[in-house]
C-alpha cells in the first residue's frame, strides 16, 4: 500500500563530479585552471602536481577520471607520463594542455593514448567541455592545430635519434651521449648525423632546436 503522504519527486540521483589531475609546472598557472575548473558544478581538481615524474604516482593515489597534463614539465614529459597513465591506471583519460601549438607534439600525443589536445589560450568554457567530452569517449582537439598536423605529416625522426639528440642537449659530449645511453660514440655520432640531415641543419644544436620547433622531440 502506497504511502500517499510520501512526496514525490522527479528530481535525478545526484552523480559524482569529475575526477581531475592537473600536472603544470607553473604555479600561478596551475593555481588559476584549479580555480577556475573548481567552479564548474560537476569538476573536482583531486589531485595536482608540479613534475612529470609525480604524475602516475598521483593518479594511482587519487584516480582521477582525467588527466591534465602539460607537455614541458620537470622530470619527464607529460607526454611521457601519458604513455605510462595509459598502462598504469587505464581508466584515466588524457587531456594534453600546452602553451606549445605544435603539430609533431599533436601526433606524439595520440600516439601516447592521449584523447585530447588544446592550447591554454581557449577559454575556460572550452576546456570545461573538453573534460566533459573525452570522458563521455570522445577525442577533442583544436582544429586549427589538427590541420597543421596534417599538412606537416609525421616525424622523419627515429626514436633512437630522438634519443640522442635530447641527450645531447646543455653541452652533453659524444661520450656523454654513449655513457647515458649504452651506445658506442661511432653509434651516437652516426645517429647525430642522421638528424642534423633530417632537420636541414648544420650542427647537433641546431638540430635539436628545429627538432623542438616542430615538436618532434
Amino acid at each position: 500500500m502506497t504511502d500517499e503522504s510520501s512526496p514525490v519527486t522527479d528530481t535525478p540521483p545526484l552523480h559524482r563530479p569529475i575526477r581531475v589531475l592537473l600536472a603544470e609546472d607553473q604555479g600561478m598557472m596551475r593555481g588559476a585552471l584549479a580555480l577556475l575548473l573548481g567552479m564548474e558544478e560537476d569538476i573536482e581538481v583531486v589531485a595536482q602536481v608540479s613534475a612529470g615524474d609525480e604524475i602516475v604516482a598521483a593518479a594511482l593515489a587519487h584516480r582521477p577520471d582525467v588527466a591534465l597534463l602539460d607537455i614541458e614539465l620537470p622530470g619527464r614529459s607529460g607526454l611521457d607520463a601519458a604513455a605510462d597513465l595509459r598502462e598504469r591506471v587505464p581508466g584515466c583519460r588524457v587531456l594534453i594542455l600546452t602553451t606549445f601549438g605544435r603539430p609533431g607534439y599533436l601526433r606524439r600525443a595520440m600516439e601516447a593514448g592521449a584523447a585530447g589536445f588544446l592550447v591554454k589560450d581557449g577559454p575556460v568554457e572550452e576546456l570545461a567541455g573538453a573534460v566533459r567530452r573525452v570522458l563521455d569517449g570522445e577525442t577533442v582537439v583544436d582544429p586549427v592545430l589538427a590541420a597543421a598536423a596534417l599538412s606537416a605529416g609525421p616525424s622523419p625522426l627515429t626514436a633512437r635519434e630522438c634519443d640522442v639528440l635530447r641527450a645531447s642537449a646543455d653541452g652533453a659530449t659524444v661520450a656523454d651521449v654513449a655513457a647515458v645511453l649504452h651506445l658506442s660514440e661511432s653509434t651516437v655520432r652516426n645517429y647525430l648525423s642522421a638528424a642534423i640531415g633530417k632537420t636541414a641543419t648544420r650542427n647537433r644544436t641546431e638540430a635539436l632546436r628545429e627538432a623542438r620547433r616542430r615538436g618532434w622531440v
